[in-house]
């Protein structure tokens, strides 16, 4: 990747980072331009539009990351219940420290713009189906009729969403982990 590719891509996580700790609205572009150590200038090249276009980028590239995370850590799972079991307990894993926790809670940033960003807002809703279609092809592969499937795909991203809002709160991984626990049941198969 050349300089400019470098800087961009940090200005992109840096503010996904600052998002995740501080929200969007407590978070401004001269921060994101000294902790990425960016020059001034290259904010404003690469974001003409500014702070918002800056945060679609972050949801994306969080989108993308996460994606490939649910990916990976459900390939390594036959059973669809346990594989998005596993993912759970994967990601449950970061809040022994949520200054950690890697990427944007989508929900969370999506709950503090939907209603003074409407590319933004649109921006998430992109990302929660991209997660939830992981999940139902999962579900898919294994016998479940397509739109049960995109149901419980939905069903299971929102519950994750929440389950990350609460640890976060709590400073605590245990409410990701209260809806692993449920995710046999919710596929109707008894864990």
């Amino acid at each position: 990747m050349n300089g400019k590719g470098e800087t961009k891509e940090r200005i992109i996580k840096t503010a996904a980072h600052l998002f995740q700790l501080q929200g969007y609205h407590a978070t401004g572009l001269n921060q994101i331009i000294k902790e990425s150590k960016a020059p001034r200038g290259s904010v404003y090249y690469h974001f003409p539009n500014g702070k918002e276009e800056l945060a679609i980028e972050a949801v994306k590239y969080t989108g993308k990351f996460v994606e490939e995370q649910i990916k990976d850590s459900m390939a390594q799972v036959l059973d669809p219940a346990e594989a998005i079991q596993h993912f759970i307990e994967v990601t449950s894993k970061q809040f022994n420290d949520p200054e950690s926790v890697e990427g944007i809670p989508v929900g969370l940033l999506a709950s503090e713009t939907a209603l003074i960003s409407e590319r933004l807002r649109q921006t998430c809703i992109n990302v929660f189906k991209a997660w939830a279609n992981v999940f139902a092809k999962k579900l898919i592969q294994h016998g479940f009729d397509v739109e049960e499937a995109e149901a419980l795909g939905m069903t299971i991203n929102s519950m994750i969403e929440g389950g990350i809002m609460f640890s976060l709160a709590h400073k605590d991984k245990q409410p990701l982990l209260l809806i692993a626990q449920q995710i046999p049941l919710i596929l109707n198969k008894k864990g």
